[in-house]
């Protein structure tokens, strides 16, 4: 192989304008109380439940059993031996078209997850989804 050849099949662009844009590709669009994967075969590993007092957890969708929706409990995430409710209105309504929280969860698309301050909660309810609360056994 000529060195030529080597030197073109090698080379990789770290320019600024390249790095930002595959940056870019890689987050989540933000839609206020959770993240979306953007890329139709994309999928998240985990998904990060942040609360509003700044405690964060992460939890493998490959641990979860089964997910639940009933609009007066909200989602319901069944992990091997313990349970996490998510609390709060709006939680299986169309934020775009095709965009919903729990079809998200259902098909691994929505990498974090948020709970609302009440400054969130005014406004965020005319656009749709409000998380209350997300709770957790310790």
């Amino acid at each position: 192989m000529s060195d030529k050849l080597w030197e073109k099949l090698t080379r990789r662009d770290d320019s600024p304008e390249q790095m930002v844009i595959e940056q870019a590709s890689d987050e989540a669009e933000d839609l206020g109380m959770f993240g979306w994967l953007r890329g139709v075969r994309d999928r998240a590993m985990m998904l990060e439940l942040r609360k509003k007092d700044g405690h964060c957890m992460a939890i493998g969708y490959g641990w979860i059993e089964r997910v639940e929706f009933q609009p007066e409990h909200g989602i319901t995430l069944h992990l091997h031996g313990n349970t996490i409710r998510i609390k709060g209105s709006g939680l299986n309504t169309e934020v775009r078209p095709t965009i919903r929280l729990f079809d998200g969860i259902l098909r691994q698309r929505v990498p974090w997850l948020r709970e609302s301050d009440r400054a969130d909660r005014l406004s965020e309810r005319s656009r749709g989804v409000c998380v209350e609360s997300i709770e957790w056994e310790e």
